[in-house]
């Protein structure tokens, strides 16, 4: 498949945000599936599809230094993961006053299964010293700005992020280096030939078109780890942006639906990055009781988890359906999104509508 075969299979499911580079929601009907379909998984781009030498570099504070190929990454043992990625401006058109950045709604976020090696793998091979504090990961895509936040530059950035070594030698943390989505080779526009996948985490840690690692002995400093990718609160210091926050979403009924009275079955999606979901509740008014969820167990340790709620719909009229999750944390998703000057994490409460006849 070429990357312009990719881009228009991806024109042709998805809803695009922006044109140049491409960034593109799920359409809503595709959070009802597990498995989130290629085609339908959503897309996030900071800079044009780039070109890639087929390479995987790997250096820096390391006793061996590699150069790996697709083929050498096939060669090794192969680990599989169903994985929910969300991204970290999910929600975005939500937040009031309304943040710079690109305006997701609520779709930015989709399931699928990663097949690769394990990064974990891959640095026990080169062999990190003991002064290594953190993994720079860098990607093959680059552009002079990032519209709308900066302004034009002449300095050319490349997409980079970084790791503490902790985290990314762990194998437990289950990071994969992935070649391979729902079953094929990775799409242009998710990364081929081959990206990072880090579960737990919004996904721009998920680095794609991965090109090099380097273990480095400092804290790294790029825009995309302290410029970008920020929590900029008004009142307190700004945090770096990492786990997925607890959230849970209705995919059935749609917003604004019409439906007839009598008993009808509500359904949602819910995940977060820090811990397994272990209760979603539903309210039926603006202030009313909360109604425990039937919640089911997650099929893998790494994705989102179905739930329900069967609703004696008897009164006609208009009524308002909240979706409220907790984690195994402790994590409870609030009322109001939590405002940020760059509008990164918004988890509240859902609130839509639906006229019962």
């Amino acid at each position: 498949m070429t990357a312009t075969d990719d881009l228009e299979r991806a024109r042709a499911e998805l809803v695009m945000i922006n044109d140049q580079p491409y960034n593109a929601e799920a359409p809503p009907h595709a959070l009802t599936s597990e498995i989130t379909p290629t085609a339908r998984h959503y897309v996030r781009s900071n800079f044009a599809l780039p070109t890639h030498d087929g390479t995987l570099t790997v250096g820096g504070a390391v006793d061996h230094p590699l150069t790996l190929t697709l083929e050498d990454l096939r060669a090794m043992p192969a680990v599989e993961h169903a994985v929910t990625l969300e991204c970290a401006g999910n929600g975005r058109l939500d937040i009031r006053p309304l943040p710079a950045g690109e305006p997701w709604g609520g779709y930015a976020v989709s399931t699928a299964v990663w097949t690769g090696a394990p990064l974990s793998d891959v640095l026990q091979l080169a062999r990190p010293h003991p002064d290594g504090v953190e993994v720079r990961c860098e990607g093959a895509d680059s552009g002079y700005h990032i519209k709308p936040v900066l302004a034009e530059s002449g300095d050319r950035l490349t997409f980079v992020r970084s790791l503490a070594l902790e985290t990314a030698a762990d194998p437990a943390s289950d990071i994969l280096i992935a070649y391979d989505m729902n079953g094929q080779p990775l799409p242009p526009v998710h990364g081929s030939p081959f990206r990072l996948i880090v579960p737990g985490w919004f996904a721009v840690a998920s680095v794609k078109w991965l090109t090099r690692l380097d273990v480095i002995t400092q804290p790294f400093t790029g825009e995309f780890q302290t410029g970008h990718y920020i929590y900029q609160w008004p009142d307190r210091p700004c945090e770096p942006v990492k786990h997925m926050r607890v959230r849970a979403r209705i995919t059935d009924p749609d917003p604004a639906a019409v439906i007839p009275a009598g008993t009808y079955t509500v359904r949602g999606k819910a995940w977060s990055g820090t811990g397994p979901i272990t209760a979603v509740h539903v309210s039926l008014t603006g202030e009313g009781d909360w109604h425990e969820a039937e919640l089911e167990p997650a099929a893998g340790p790494h994705q989102w988890q179905n739930w329900m709620f069967r609703w004696q719909a008897n009164d006609r009229g208009r009524h308002s359906l909240r979706a409220r999750a907790t984690d195994a944390s402790g994590n409870v998703q609030p009322d109001v999104p939590p405002w940020n000057r760059l509008g990164y994490g918004n988890n509240a409460v859902e609130v839509q509508y639906v006229d019962v006849i």
